[in-house]
């Protein structure tokens, strides 16, 4: 009978090479994934600068009737920034989320999937609470510049309410500001010039936050979604503010 030993131990040492291939190439494959999620986190880190360094120029602004056109300019080139780079740290997450989608519906499972979908998810979540505080430093400069409408139309004599103000916004006409204002003034003539930058700065701001509305609630539903999945379908929105509420009385 042939002697098959050299044979099976031939057969064995190419499985053994098999296996170390493997190996080997979801070892390079984890350590890009990695190099990845770093990528996306410094983007994410760079945003979350450029949010705070706009709430430096809005301050700068409010705090000057007529602001100098290059402080303006530096905010638009902010807000620029923050849009092109939330764009890039989307589309890097969108891309992760197919790749996981992918594995899922072969149905496989391992310990580098659940370490892909729990550091997506950590940078989705990180995401979008980066842009909630843009969002909300955004509709807070609005409600100052609002405000400062409203101060300057009570100099020219002219008093409106909150929806009376909102509805002149929204009309988008700065002309409609200097309806009913006797122009016979300096200092009348100074408050109109300032409703006009205060109005211009809103127009521009709601510009900015319409561009990034779709983007934001993409990803603010794809966390929620998450979120949905972890806890389970039996986990309601009270009891899930119920077990944050919970968890936050421990900690304190």
């Amino acid at each position: 009978m042939k002697d098959r030993t050299q044979e099976l131990r031939t057969a064995k040492d190419s499985d053994d090479d098999d296996d170390v291939t493997v190996t080997v190439d979801r070892d390079r494959f984890m350590d890009e994934f990695f190099e990845q999620v770093e990528e996306i986190r410094g983007f994410i880190d760079k945003i979350s600068e450029n949010v705070e360094e706009v709430k430096r120029k809005h301050s700068a602004i409010l705090a000057s009737p007529n602001p100098d056109e290059k402080t303006k300019e530096e905010l638009e080139e902010l807000m620029s920034d923050i849009k092109k780079t939330a764009n890039k740290v989307r589309s890097k997450l969108k891309s992760i989320e197919q790749s996981i989608e992918q594995e899922e519906g072969l149905n496989r499972s391992s310990a580098d999937l659940r370490i892909r979908k729990t550091q997506h998810s950590t940078l989705s979540r990180k995401f979008v609470e980066v842009m909630s505080e843009y969002n909300a430093t955004q509709s807070d400069y609005r409600e100052r510049c609002k405000g400062r409408i409203q101060r300057q139309l009570e100099i020219t004599g002219r008093t409106t309410t909150s929806e009376e103000l909102e509805d002149m916004l929204e009309s988008g006409n700065p002309a409609i500001f200097a309806s009913g204002i006797i122009m016979d003034s300096s200092i009348s003539k100074q408050a109109l010039s300032e409703i006009e930058t205060r109005h211009s700065e809103i127009i521009k701001l709601e510009n900015s936050i319409r561009e990034l509305h779709d983007m934001f609630m993409d990803m603010a539903m794809l966390v929620e979604s998450q979120w949905t999945m972890w806890r389970g379908p039996c986990l309601t929105p009270r009891r899930q503010s119920s077990t944050r509420a919970r968890r936050a009385g421990r900690r304190s």
